[in-house]
């Protein structure tokens, strides 16, 4: 099992559990046998650019974030490495701002929500349909931010192919592009397990344990991760992590299923590929 989970949420965001505690993840973490984990909450931003409502911490709550991680990193040191980040995405023009907060954290993973459009209005991925342009504009988002250096983890990177019927040409560009960035910059990407975790055993938010037999019939439903981007990422040298993209009770609990399933989705030839951080 992978002993680490650096991809955490916490009910600041507003789409989490509003009544689970930092100290509930922390504790959910260290009874699976997690040796490491970060909070990775949805960055609050200086500039209000994603203006939805429960999608990230303001701005002012940095600082009690923050303590409270230090002090769950003070009780629980022994038993757990505890660090502390932040969810970002990418914008032209926000560099200065998102390394300020890498500053003050241990640990960024990019999860790229958002691109511009032709009006430098936002187009939320999974509202609507990407076009073309705005595909590859998501794919240079994501090369321009490893540049900058600023992402550790490039956080679901197959997030794209949502809104997508197929896996086709420009999503197989897509892939490439961000699959070089990443082997160029060593990134490593995140199979990302959310949507299996929310497609599977959270349907109508309602958590469901059912066992794994009864839940793999449900796989069709699962949009990412996408099978055609992870054999494409086989074929490079990047490093390769599971993110539980934790945001409610008992998601945690359900990672050794929830990598089963990833596995079974992306196919064993493609699983032995990657090169998988330990």
């Amino acid at each position: 099992m992978q002993e680490f989970n650096y991809h955490s949420h916490t009910y600041r965001c507003g789409h989490a559990d509003l009544d689970m505690t930092d100290e509930e993840y922390v504790k959910a973490y260290i009874k699976m046998g997690f040796k490491k984990m970060a909070f990775t909450d949805h960055c609050p931003e200086k500039n209000k650019i994603d203006k939805r409502k429960d999608m990230r911490m303001e701005y002012d709550q940095r600082k009690e974030y923050l303590e409270s991680i230090q002090a769950l990193k003070q009780k629980y040191a022994g038993q757990i490495e505890i660090q502390s980040g932040y969810e970002v995405e990418y914008l032209p023009g926000e560099e200065e701002n998102l390394k300020e907060l890498k500053a003050e954290t241990n640990k960024m993973i990019l999860g790229q929500h958002f691109v511009y459009d032709d009006n430098q209005e936002l187009k939320i991925i999974g509202k609507t349909e990407l076009s073309e342009e705005e595909l590859l504009r998501y794919a240079e988002y994501i090369e321009e931010a490893m540049k900058c250096e600023i992402p550790d983890i490039i956080a679901h990177p197959d997030f794209y192919m949502l809104k997508r019927k197929t896996f086709g040409e420009i999503e197989a560009k897509v892939a490439h592009h961000i699959c070089q960035a990443a082997e160029k910059y060593n990134v490593p990407l995140e199979i990302n397990l959310n949507n299996i975790f929310k497609k599977i055993y959270y349907e109508d938010s309602i958590l469901n344990y059912k066992p794994i037999e009864k839940q793999r019939k449900n796989l069709e439903k699962v949009v990412y991760p996408c099978k055609g981007f992870w054999e494409i990422a086989s074929k490079y040298h990047v490093n390769v992590i599971y993110g539980i993209d934790a945001h409610h009770r008992g998601q945690i609990e359900l990672f050794n299923e929830l990598v089963e399933l990833a596995n079974e989705i992306l196919g064993k030839e493609t699983i032995e590929k990657l090169n998988f951080v330990k």
